[in-house]
């Protein structure tokens, strides 16, 4: 039997939905629209189209969107300042500094910068911290949005056996303290760790985000694991024509598709989620600058 799809972009308009329905419900129950900035530095394509998605989904759910477009070479200091200024605005909730920066610029000295209860990207270092330890921090976004779509596919994650494939302090760490927080064991894999296949064959979660294209065949997978694919790879496709790609994700959605028992789609899958998260995250922290009770299933 194949493997149950799991739509991300069904999914994220639903969690959009939520959220719209949230703000609506600020609005007229407190006079509070939750606003959301996001600075965006160069003129990299694919931030700026990031940047302009981010933008007009603000908008659609209810809430103020703020951008701030800094040249490429805008120095550390000028940066810092504009950070300074939405740290200070009231009517800023959430704040997201668009990554990655030009090489002139820190990336760590900048997003720690940033107030830690307006880091709706949640990589500011007390954020980890906190998550680390298991208090209340903002979470990650593409990490919360698998979490999301693990506990709707399943309802309790308690017990289950999970591996993380994948290291990295944007994806893999967080998404491994998610997963204990919901009471499973965990494992975190990466590409140096001995006997992966046999690893990975034992999970009944597998979220592959070691961003290598393809690189998880379906031999891998136990028969009715739950794949959660985070990966987003472009590689070329003559097929169609000169110059022209197709996305796929770290696992090889065929062959695993074979024998999981649900999977994500690559794309439409997690990718949907990432942005429906940061609005979810900034109504959080609308909620919380303002001492009101948290959205219900809009964070860990």
């Amino acid at each position: 039997m194949p493997a149950k799809i799991i739509d991300g972009k069904a999914f994220a308009a639903t969690v959009r939905a939520q959220v719209a329905e949230h703000v609506t419900k600020l609005k007229e129950g407190h006079g509070i629209t939750p606003g959301l900035a996001v600075v965006l530095v160069g003129e990299d394509p694919a931030s700026q189209v990031y940047v302009r998605s981010k933008g007009k989904q603000t908008v659609e759910v209810g809430m103020k969107s703020v951008e701030h477009k800094l040249d490429a070479e805008t120095s550390e200091a000028d940066l810092l300042a504009v950070i300074d200024q939405l740290n200070n605005d009231p009517e800023i909730h959430g704040i997201l500094v668009q990554l990655p920066l030009p090489k002139h610029l820190d990336e760590d000295l900048v997003i720690n910068s940033i107030a830690p209860e307006k880091d709706v990207d949640g990589f500011h270092i007390s954020n980890v911290g906190l998550l680390g330890t298991g208090q209340k921090s903002m979470v990650p976004c593409t990490p919360l949005g698998c979490l999301m779509m693990l506990r709707d596919h399943h309802g309790s994650l308690s017990g289950m056996d999970a591996v993380v494939i994948g290291r990295s302090n944007i994806v893999g760490k967080p998404m491994a303290q998610l997963l204990l927080g919901d009471s499973c064991t965990v494992t975190i894999a990466h590409s140096r760790t001995k006997d992966l296949p046999d690893v990975v064959r034992r999970a009944d979660i597998v979220v592959a985000a070691v961003g290598r294209p393809e690189m998880v065949p379906g031999d891998w997978i136990k028969p009715g694991a739950t794949v959660i694919d985070v990966g987003i790879n472009r590689l070329d496709a003559p097929e169609r024509g000169e110059g022209k790609t197709r996305l796929v994700g770290d696992v090889d959605y065929e062959s695993c598709a074979a024998v999981a028992g649900a999977i994500t789609p690559v794309p439409g899958g997690v990718g949907p989620m990432t942005i429906a998260c940061l609005l979810a995250n900034t109504v959080t922290a609308c909620c919380r600058a303002n001492d009101l009770p948290e959205p219900e299933g809009l964070t860990a």
